[in-house]
């Protein structure tokens, strides 16, 4: 992705903040029938409650598709709650949400369920996908490594992007790396689920290293 395109990208964060209208304004492609953007396909994934939902939501241009469901006692004994004590929901199928990088350049955000009873689902989110983005929480780094385990068995390129919580510890990206022995060459970085700016520059190091990955 050239430096035009991550600019034109990056002006358009405030237009589609947090709290305004989500679908906003038509893009150039969806007026002119002749064109056809190219369609590309990002998947986020990791633990159960690292904040995949919250990512979709603060990236997408439309309104995102959520398949939440209310947590109830039955998942007391499977679903721990000690990091995150006020979730009440949870992801049973996936989240969806779109951002147009440039005029010819969409992505497709999968956000994947992150229950081990859910992760059969994973093989048809990332049927097509360019990448993948792991989700990881200091707090709980082993939840991540079923992701990274699968993204690296079957070839997918993906990164790292530390969810930084408040209250807890803040790492460097290199010291991230270490403790889930990530190798040199996949990008590890840091970020909030809830501000759209970082969430935008985690899918744009994705896009690069998906593309150095398999520049073809």
């Amino acid at each position: 992705m050239d430096s035009a395109a991550s600019d034109t990208l990056l002006d358009r964060t405030q237009a589609a903040a947090p709290g305004t209208e989500p679908e906003g304004p038509l893009q150039p492609w969806q007026l002119d029938t002749t064109r056809a953007p190219t369609a590309t396909k990002i998947v986020v994934a990791g633990g159960f409650g690292v904040g995949k939902t919250t990512f979709v939501g603060s990236v997408s241009e439309i309104k995102p598709l959520q398949t939440e469901a209310l947590m109830t006692r039955a998942s007391e004994d499977t679903d721990d709650l000690t990091a995150t004590p006020d979730k009440v929901t949870t992801t049973v199928a996936m989240d969806f949400g779109r951002i147009t990088l440039d005029d010819d350049l969409v992505l497709y955000v999968f956000g994947t369920p992150g229950q081990q009873r859910f992760w059969f689902m994973w093989d048809d989110l990332v049927r097509g996908a360019i990448g993948a983005i792991v989700l990881a929480d200091t707090r709980r780094l082993p939840d991540c490594f079923p992701a990274l385990d699968y993204f690296e068995s079957c070839g997918l390129p993906y990164i790292v992007a530390v969810n930084h919580f408040e209250g807890s510890t803040a790492y460097e990206a290199e010291d991230v790396r270490e403790a889930l022995t990530v190798p040199p060459h996949v990008p590890v970085v840091i970020m909030d689920a809830r501000h759209r700016i970082t969430v935008i520059e985690s899918l744009l190091a994705l896009v690069a290293h998906a593309l150095e990955a398999t520049p073809e």
